[in-house]
């Protein structure tokens, strides 16, 4: 796979498919980008340029494991953006590569052409999902068979008692279709993520959310945020508070769509943000 040196020294892996105007997709986790696979068949209208942030996937661990950082990782984007060759980018990050993406579009806004922020984290700018709202958000899924256990756990979690199982209980309220594929996807998910890396990501410093809301008001590059109708992760009324923070957001709730969209409907998925 094609790689590149980061600003530190620290080799970083990424991924190509598809043709076209090329777009830099970030991952959430962090964990490397294998799960985004090719975002519902976006590779026939971009060329998706996947990035495996430092010690996933076929990146480096680098030295300084404090280096895995958020705010410390803006300056992988950018490098894989010089190695591009590219003077401007557009940007699709998930979950929470949307921080980063957040935290690269305030220190660098004259570098980005676009940014699209899927079912995105909130924590760059600091706004708050308590649990009711997950709960009400998961109420949605009522009809569904596994509905009477997970809820159980969001429940458990939403009351800050969450345990392991807890947390694998939930995960069918991460999909639209809580179907075999579904179940394969969080599996294969599960066994990627790397504590350290994921505690790293958002240690203390990480985030200035004062800082980063003054830029992205500041920010005039088009934004898309798509929601999933059914996403507690990211429920759709906080990710239109996200929205109207940028001057020129559009946002797309994606109908009966969990916290992946692209698997839920590729084509709806793809037609939002082609």
């Amino acid at each position: 796979m094609p790689s590149f040196l980061a600003h530190d020294g620290t080799r970083l892996a990424y991924h190509v498919a598809g043709e076209g105007s090329p777009l830099i997709c970030l991952p959430g986790g962090p964990t490397d980008s294998a799960y985004l696979g090719d975002l519902g068949g976006l590779s026939a209208h971009r060329r998706l340029i996947r990035l495996d942030p430092r010690g996933t996937g076929g990146s480096a661990t680098p030295r300084d494991t404090s280096s895995y950082r958020c705010d410390r990782m803006v300056s992988d984007v950018e490098a894989l953006r010089e190695h591009l060759g590219l003077d401007r980018v557009d940007v699709l990050a998930h979950c929470a590569g949307a921080n980063l993406a957040a935290l690269y579009a305030s220190r660098h806004p004259h570098r980005v052409g676009s940014l699209i922020l899927v079912t995105p984290s909130v924590r760059a700018v600091d706004l708050a999902i308590d649990g009711e709202l997950r709960l009400a958000t998961a109420r949605l899924r009522a009809g569904e068979p596994w509905f009477p256990e997970a809820y159980a756990a969001l429940e458990e979690i939403a009351a800050g008692r969450a345990t392991d199982d807890a947390w694998q209980a939930v995960a069918p309220f991460s999909y639209g279709r809580w179907d075999a594929a579904a179940r394969a996807h969080q599996a294969a998910g599960d066994e990627r993520l790397d504590p350290e890396v994921v505690a790293a990501y958002g240690a203390p410093g990480a985030f200035d959310p004062a800082a980063t809301r003054a830029a992205l008001a500041a920010f005039t590059s088009p934004v898309l945020l798509l929601a999933g109708e059914v996403d507690p992760g990211a429920p759709p009324a906080v990710v239109a508070e996200f929205a109207a923070l940028l001057p020129r957001a559009e946002l797309v709730v994606q109908k009966g769509a969990g916290h992946y969209p692209w698997l839920d409907d590729p084509d709806r998925f793809v037609a939002s943000t082609r």
